[in-house]
């Protein structure tokens, strides 16, 4: 047998099996680190195995084969365990990629088990994860502002965790027992914006069939969350610079002023002194709001939290409510510090989450790593990719084929490398790189890229 020769050629014993329930057999007998299966086989298929080890509660890792990749047969293959799925043809470079992942990351996982019992993991009461230079200052601001009632801005670009900081800030002050109410500012056009904040009386107009309270209203003796207050309009900053000044406002539609004893906290992704100097925010309201100002880094400028960050998101995702948390390998984690991260720790939580899923919650290596590419500390710029490869003469199989090609090329012909930086699964890949085949365009394309194995 082909495959059999190759993998002996590669260093592995190898055992055969020529039906299923030898399968089951050999799995007994010898406790392989690692099974190569057929779907279809006599006696009992590949789904049928997988079914029986289920059943029994014994884990064995597979790679599980096919002619026949229908989407049933796949999705089923991996839900009862198996380790990956390929379908043919496949070259022996796939296999051998399939199973040189399949050893990284059990051993990645024989790392994590030595060093698992003397790690401290992170707190789960721990909202704000991080202890670099720059969040020890932001936890100081918080700690002496908290228990104040002065309105605190809190700025930072997306995803840097401004309303987490608000959330402590509440939870820290004297206005705790009351509600903490939260607006998105930027969600709201100016007209709903306004009853929303101040609230509005019967009939004020189209629609207010009932008077209703305001965000401020229901705030009081609690704390506001104003987010995206660089959205807002001059009209509503207006009303919002009376509110802070004096406590209290009338409802849309209404003549009695209503008072109330509440916290502002403020937050915003853009730079609002910029913003005054532009006239696009008042001055006076700038002032009022920033009475203590305290800026989120970005995640690019405390890399050293990321680690710490991912232990709390492995914890956080965990593959299955009574799974353990799943681990994660060096060289993915290496990776991860040396991301950008544009998205910040919002978009490091999506890329944990994700990769957690793909790796089945075990230990998550560079290859579960399926997001924009993280090379030399950026991504993958995929429109600049596009305007060297493509015109708009072309048509899409040629700018599919090109950007294939492209990815080839600068990953020096390694396909799993190409797949994660075009962020496409490897199949995806294979069945670029054969279609460029069948219409003859593969030569073209060696040519101007370089060989691709």
């Amino acid at each position: 047998m082909l495959l059999q020769d190759f993998l002996q050629d590669e260093g592995f014993e190898v055992e055969v099996a020529l039906d299923g329930e030898q399968v089951l057999a050999g799995i007994a007998e010898h406790h392989p680190d690692l099974v190569l299966m057929d779907v279809r086989m006599p006696k009992l298929d590949g789904i049928g195995v997988l079914t029986e080890l289920r059943a029994t509660e014994q884990t064995v890792p597979m790679i599980v084969m096919t002619a026949f990749g229908g989407s049933n047969l796949a999705i089923k293959a991996i839900q009862l365990g198996a380790y990956d799925y390929l379908t043919k043809p496949f070259d022996l470079d796939q296999i051998s990629a399939t199973i040189e992942r399949f050893f990284e990351g059990r051993n990645a996982a024989g790392e994590l088990k030595k060093v698992r019992g003397r790690k401290e993991l992170p707190d789960p009461t721990e909202k704000i994860i991080g202890n670099s230079p720059a969040m020890q200052q932001v936890y100081k601001s918080v700690g002496r502002v908290a228990g104040s009632d002065a309105t605190v801005l809190v700025t930072g670009e997306t995803g840097t965790g401004k309303e987490l900081i608000a959330l402590t800030l509440h939870t820290n002050s004297s206005f705790s027992h009351g509600p903490l109410v939260k607006v998105n500012c930027a969600a709201l056009p100016e007209t709903l914006l306004e009853s929303e904040l101040f609230g509005h009386e019967k009939g004020s107009f189209t629609g207010a069939i009932n008077q209703r309270k305001g965000r401020f209203e229901l705030a009081h003796k609690g704390t506001i969350f104003l987010d995206e207050i660089g959205e807002t309009t001059l009209g509503t900053q207006k009303k919002l610079l009376r509110v802070l000044q004096e406590r209290e406002f009338e409802r849309v539609g209404g003549v009695s002023t209503v008072k109330v004893d509440t916290r502002v906290i403020a937050a915003t992704n853009k730079d609002l002194a910029q913003e005054v100097l532009s006239g696009s925010f008042r001055e006076d309201l700038y002032y009022r709001l920033s009475v203590i100002h305290i800026h989120l880094p970005p995640l690019r400028e405390r890399r050293t939290d990321i680690p710490e960050l991912v232990d709390y998101f492995l914890q956080k995702h965990k593959y299955t409510d009574t799974a353990a948390a799943a681990g994660i390998s060096e060289d993915a984690l290496r990776l991860l510090m040396e991301h950008d991260w544009p998205g910040n720790v919002r978009e490091l939580e999506n890329t944990v989450e994700r990769a957690v899923i793909m790796a089945q919650g075990g230990v998550v290596t560079t290859h579960h790593l399926v997001f924009n590419h993280i090379r030399s500390g950026r991504m993958m710029d995929l429109s600049e990719l596009l305007s060297r490869t493509a015109s708009l003469s072309d048509s899409l199989d040629e700018v599919r084929g090109r950007l294939v090609f492209e990815a080839l090329a600068q990953s020096k012909g390694d396909r799993d490398e190409a797949a994660q930086l075009l962020a496409v699964p490897r199949s995806e890949l294979d069945e670029e790189l054969e279609l460029a085949q069948s219409n003859g365009n593969l030569a073209s394309h060696r040519g101007m890229y370089g060989n691709v194995r």
